[in-house]
């Protein structure tokens, strides 16, 4: 979680799902007879969770900075990017597995995809905002590419 190793541990109780963080420790509880998918659910459900309590702040954050306002933001599960934006409704899509990583990705990504609103692509004036707004910005990228997006092979 942001970043942090954890050591998974799988409580199976009556109890209801869900996941806690405890002493360097993830503690997974499903209930009786709860398949693979059904424990992937529960973690992928609290990766989501998240983000989504986390991303507002960032949010708020940087727009009266950039001058823009996000309508709407989405967390979901992605492959292969760590978020996009919708410039013409003014959302943002956030992958949940930023979790995972350390939180200046999270925080990197909301403001790339919030410059998106200004400057569409990649271009030499999306770079300089970048550069404006985040002057480290390429240090933190290169360290989320890194870093997979996910790891699909899980052992409980």
């Amino acid at each position: 979680m942001w970043g942090r190793r954890y050591l998974l541990e799988v409580v199976v109780s009556e109890e209801p799902s869900g996941v806690l963080l405890s002493h360097g420790r993830m503690v997974l509880t499903v209930r009786p007879g709860t398949k693979r998918a059904g424990r992937d659910a529960v973690l992928a459900q609290w990766y989501r969770q998240e983000v989504k309590a986390n991303a507002p702040e960032i949010i708020a954050k940087w727009e009266p900075i950039l001058g823009v306002q996000v309508r709407q933001f989405f967390v979901r599960q992605m492959k292969t990017k760590w978020g996009s934006c919708n410039t013409e409704a003014l959302t943002i899509r956030l992958n949940t597995e930023l979790a995972k990583k350390p939180k200046d990705c999270l925080d990197y990504i909301v403001l790339h995809e919030m410059v998106h609103i200004l400057e569409p692509k990649h271009g030499e004036r999306f770079i300089a905002l970048m550069d404006r707004f985040m002057p480290k910005w390429q240090f933190v990228r290169q360290r989320l590419n890194r870093l997979p997006i996910r790891h699909t092979e899980w052992d409980y």
